[in-house]
């Protein structure tokens, strides 16, 4: 048989073996079209090589084996790093205590879920059933996790400066708005302070709503502050991070905070 014979042959041999590896490999790891993907990979600055990687990063364990936890615990390192690093050379006149407690604030899971509502992130994610009918793409914990793991897949897809690309990109501009003096300060400390400076009775803080399952709890808390006429509400993972979110609320309502 003549040579271009059995490369005719074997080229279609090694196509149809290929259809076949990529039919199965699809069934084990199918990558399903992400709703949004798109906008979510522009708004981020950055498109993944490997598709599968960002599904999975918005994939949480309620919905499939292959979820985001490993994930999250990559981007959490990756985002303290970047952080880190960004606040030393940004900030050369800050004390190590001072850094330190800005980047705690940075990177809490408040922040997170700041950054992770101005994405829309919670329509992006692959919720259980159990999860969506308890609104978990509003909960803070899940969205905060997806966010690490965003940060955590771009770095296994391209390396460390992409995943730090990514990072800044979300938190230079948050970090621009911010008051660097306050905060290192956590939100009830300084309603209370701005309060008892101007002789004012401290607010008041209400749980008015828990939802989830009892290892997954999301509370809802108001901060009450009758003689000023202010009631802010706030939800967070714990009733602490609740309070915290509704003293941020507050403390934005107040006419010389703002």
């Amino acid at each position: 048989m003549p040579a271009s014979s059995w490369n005719s042959i074997r080229a279609v041999t090694n196509k149809d073996t290929r259809r076949v590896l990529d039919q199965h490999h699809g069934a084990e790891n199918p990558v399903i079209p992400l709703r949004g993907g798109s906008m979510l990979c522009r708004q981020l600055g950055y498109d993944f090589k490997d598709p599968q990687l960002l599904q999975r990063a918005l994939t949480h364990r309620s919905y499939a084996p292959e979820h985001n936890e490993r994930l999250e615990f990559l981007g959490d390192s990756i985002l303290g790093c970047v952080i880190a690093k960004h606040l030393y050379s940004s900030f050369p006149l800050l004390s190590e205590g001072e850094l330190s407690r800005l980047r705690s604030n940075l990177v809490k899971e408040e922040t997170l879920v700041v950054l992770a509502q101005q994405l829309d992130l919670g329509s992006h994610l692959r919720l259980g059933e159990g999860e969506r009918k308890s609104a978990g793409f509003r909960r803070p914990s899940i969205l905060a996790d997806a966010v690490e793991a965003l940060f955590g897949a771009v770095f296994l897809d391209n390396g460390f400066a992409a995943a730090e690309k990514v990072v800044l990109n979300l938190f230079v501009p948050y970090l621009a708005k911010v008051d660097v003096q306050t905060l290192g300060k956590d939100a009830k400390t300084m309603l209370q302070e701005y309060l008892q400076g101007k002789h004012i009775p401290l607010p008041s803080y209400t749980v008015i709503a828990t939802q989830g399952a009892a290892h997954a709890q999301s509370f809802q808390v108001e901060c009450a502050i009758p003689s000023l006429g202010i009631a802010a509400c706030g939800e967070g993972s714990s009733r602490r991070n609740a309070e915290q979110q509704a003293a941020q609320a507050a403390y934005q309502q107040l006419p010389e905070a703002t």
